[in-house]
């Protein structure tokens, strides 16, 4: 390992100070971390998804600006997704007692639940410890804006929220898979069964025969089909995430998470009034191919419906997708489109710009306070794939931020907040 490298990428980087921009006082004492996730090893073909507790992160009553991550190896380069295909990384938060000393790395598809733990979920609809990060992307990380504008931000640390006894920690949450000699690279990606040659979850249970291809076929430590006689070197890298927030003051204005989920199959119980209504998120599906002849065009939707129990005002949205993804939208109960969110693909080789991958999602930023979704609308998400070949184990989900209330003092909007300083230049 090239120590001289990797250390000062652990270091935290704090920046203050930077250019004061559209917004006034909040961009002036933006803060910024750049840190590693503990090391993970992957050689051809093999899977790794991995756990890690109490990761290196902001404390305080702090406001969160951004958060992003790339996959990078031991000198800190950037690794193409060609090479290591980043499933996804997802951050949450929870509550841990000040006397418990936290098991940091947790191997596989497993939550940290010890009596006492307290797991702090997004204010998304979805139920049963489903989609209840804070963040999380795949392999548009490097191509996808995830900064909230002035003077929103998502505000956690808080005192008064933290039970007593209790302190805030984050979970990192790597999924990534080295393609590197496969029979084939989206195969792989997509995680179909037949090329892990799995029959069981990690788990030990038994693969119903119709599941073609998702998270229970390359789970951690499973491997993907080599090409004959393929031999390659075993790589140890890292998940390098960068941080950007404020200090808390009265001027913020908090904005709530949402995390939809096409596959969501929403319902009322019937047995008594004012029930809690159920969100089953079953987080990935299928996309079938078209029929032969008709593949040049083919696109397959997939939407649902739910209502939206507490509305508020746009503040940000993007969707997140696999390969084959060709965009999402959100709409509201008159048609009107909250937020549409493209895919961008890559031409070259170049990690950001890997040809046949997603490399970044458009997203929306509509000036605050001119779109709202009222208390109680039904919203409509679609998700579009290509369908001229079938695809496993997919995802159709979109984030939004969404501000029950707007700032009293007048200020001006940005598409994007422009004045982060761009980190990785600190170490090309």
């Amino acid at each position: 390992m090239k120590m001289e490298l990797v250390m000062p990428l652990t270091i935290l980087v704090v920046i203050l100070g930077t250019t004061c921009g559209a917004f006034g006082e909040l961009e002036s004492n933006v803060k910024t971390a750049v840190l590693l996730s503990p090391k993970f090893e992957l050689g051809p073909g093999s899977v790794a998804n991995k756990y890690d507790y109490d990761i290196d992160f902001p404390r305080g009553h702090i406001a969160l600006k951004s958060f992003n991550a790339e996959v990078v190896d031991e000198s800190g380069n950037q690794v193409p997704l060609h090479e290591t295909y980043l499933h996804h990384w997802v951050v949450e938060r929870y509550y841990e007692p000040k006397h418990v000393t936290t098991q940091t790395r947790y191997d596989g598809h497993r939550l940290l639940r010890p009596s006492g733990h307290v797991l702090v979920r997004n204010s998304g609809v979805c139920q049963r410890n489903t989609l209840g990060q804070y963040y999380g992307l795949g392999s548009e990380t490097r191509g996808t804006a995830t900064d909230v504008p002035d003077p929103f931000g998502i505000v956690v640390g808080d005192p008064a929220e933290i039970p007593d006894g209790y302190e805030e920690k984050w979970m990192l949450n790597i999924h990534a898979i080295d393609t590197r000699g496969v029979v084939d690279k989206l195969g792989c990606t997509e995680c179909r069964c037949d090329l892990y040659n799995v029959t069981e979850d990690e788990y030990g249970k038994p693969i119903r025969s119709d599941y073609k291809g998702g998270l229970f076929c390359c789970y951690d430590q499973t491997q993907c089909m080599l090409r004959e006689g393929f031999d390659g070197p075993k790589r140890t890298l890292y998940l390098r995430y960068t941080v950007k927030w404020v200090d808390w003051d009265k001027f913020i204005v908090p904005v709530k998470i949402y995390i939809f989920d096409v596959t969501d199959t929403f319902k009322i119980p019937d047995d008594s009034s004012g029930a809690i209504p159920q969100h089953n998120c079953l987080t990935e599906y299928n996309v079938e191919s078209c029929s032969p002849g008709e593949e040049k065009d083919c696109v397959h939707v997939k939407r649902t419906s739910f209502p939206m129990q507490k509305g508020g005002y746009l503040i940000y949205g993007v969707a997140h997708q696999h390969s084959g993804g060709i965009g999402s939208s959100l709409y509201g109960k008159d048609g009107r489109v909250i937020c549409s969110s493209i895919a961008t693909y890559g031409n070259g080789k170049d990690a950001g710009n890997e040809e046949n991958y997603i490399v970044g999602m458009t997203t929306c930023y509509p000036k605050p306070g001119s779109l709202k979704i009222k208390d109680g609308e039904t919203v409509t998400l679609e998700s579009n794939y290509s369908s001229s070949r079938g695809h496993t184990g997919v995802m159709g989900l979109f984030y939004l931020l969404v501000a029950e209330q707007l700032p009293h003092q007048d200020f001006r909007h940005s598409t994007r907040s422009s004045f982060f300083t761009n980190i990785n230049t600190l170490f090309a």
